[in-house]
């Protein structure tokens, strides 16, 4: 069964995207590592809800729960963390799949 990690992304246009640039480039190769798979990573969003307005859409699949979980308790993605929870707002969820 597959896992999959969404996270959508709001940025403080006041305040900027700060080293969230560099999170971006940074985390890619962290979550390929796990075996991660990108199948959505953009700022193109249509939102239609007028409560839900996400900026970024990132959908990464993984083949097992374990290396999901791994990828983001690693000490690699720990290292780089604070360049997200700094700079932009995010919401995170994990769902399992059917494939």
């Amino acid at each position: 069964m597959a896992w999959y990690f969404m996270v959508d992304t709001y940025i403080n246009e006041e305040k900027g995207r700060g080293e969230y640039e560099e999170y971006i480039q940074d985390v890619k190769p962290i979550v390929e590592n796990y075996h991660g798979e990108y199948l959505v990573r953009s700022e193109n969003v249509c939102s239609l809800c007028n409560k839900w307005d996400p900026q970024r859409v990132i959908l990464i699949r993984f083949d097992r729960r374990e290396d999901l979980d791994a990828c983001f308790s690693s000490a690699e993605y720990q290292a780089i963390m604070s360049k997200r929870v700094n700079n932009v707002d995010s919401r995170a969820i994990i769902v399992e799949g059917i494939k």
